[in-house]
């Protein structure tokens, strides 16, 4: 897809959702920039400048990465010793192996992608286990990335681990937002505390999480947040899947699928099953976690 048929689809997602940019967050439209002769010039030169600012004139037409990568806020970073005690992967860590393990499925899951804005689903195969801190690495993986953002939206409204990962104070989240509308979407997007990272939490309404799942504001949501950045990679944690029916309606917003194999809590023929049962060519992989 050229540059302008990227912008103009960009744009009418944007439009058909009448939604201002989160905090934190480019809206489609900035992540282009624009380009304008200077007045009087003999030969017009390039002078970049954002979009946003009135010149009707010219339309945006180049992707910027380094415009929105610009509005991905972190006021609250974490320190290497805060992030090491909870097992949050960074460059320089000492345990080199589990770094290069995430750093491998990152490059199997973009080898797999078909555009480089993409979105995976992670869900266990164990029976209530939680996934929250695989999920989160495996998004600060795609975020070590200069170039790259991620986006963990948490969609386990039973599992509440992800508070603990997350530098910023959240309150409201994904549950919230489709059950209220009237609940803009910056309320519920949170800067994470790891560098051009950002998470939504699961929110609080988990027990009506599969009717909230299924239904068209959550959909909105989802192509929402896939045609804000056209070069970021967002991961959906989801409930375990053996055990849940909102893991089965969420693979439907997924490109790829991950499943968590905890050492011996799954045997070899649920997983066959497991997969089996998915039914897609969507499926991309296991993780053995220890």
């Amino acid at each position: 897809m050229d540059d302008n048929k990227l912008y103009n689809a960009l744009l009418k997602s944007q439009r058909e959702h009448h939604q201002g940019p989160a905090p934190g967050e480019a809206r489609a439209e900035d992540n282009f920039t624009r380009e304008r002769p200077f007045a009087g010039a003999k030969r017009a030169e390039p002078n970049w400048i954002p979009v946003g600012v009135e010149d009707e004139g010219y339309p945006p037409t180049v992707y910027d990465p380094s415009v929105s990568l610009a509005f991905i806020g972190n006021p609250k970073p974490w320190s290497k010793e805060q992030l090491r005690e909870r097992k949050i992967i960074y460059p320089g860590m000492a345990d080199k192996s589990v770094m290069d393990a995430y750093r491998e499925l990152r490059i199997q899951l973009r080898d797999r992608a078909l555009n480089a804005s993409f979105t995976v689903l992670y869900s266990s195969l164990a029976l209530r286990d939680s996934t929250v801190t695989t999920a989160f690495n495996l998004a600060a993986a795609f975020a070590l990335d200069a170039g790259t953002s991620a986006l963990l939206v948490d969609c386990d409204p039973y599992a509440r681990g992800l508070a603990s990962l997350v530098s910023t104070p959240m309150a409201y989240g994904v549950t919230d937002y489709v059950a209220d509308t009237s609940l803009p979407l910056g309320k519920i997007l949170y800067p994470s505390g790891v560098d051009r990272l950002s998470v939504i939490p699961a929110g609080t309404q988990a027990s009506s999480a599969v009717e909230l799942f299924s239904s068209v504001r959550m959909k909105n949501l989802i192509l929402e947040l896939q045609n804000r950045y056209p070069d970021r990679c967002i991961i959906l944690n989801a409930p375990p899947f053996r055990d849940s029916t909102e893991a089965r309606i969420l693979e439907r917003f997924a490109d790829q699928v991950v499943f968590g194999v905890p050492f011996g809590r799954v045997t070899e023929e649920e997983i066959v099953d497991s997969v089996e049962s998915l039914g897609s060519d969507k499926f991309a992989g296991l993780v053995f976690q220890e």
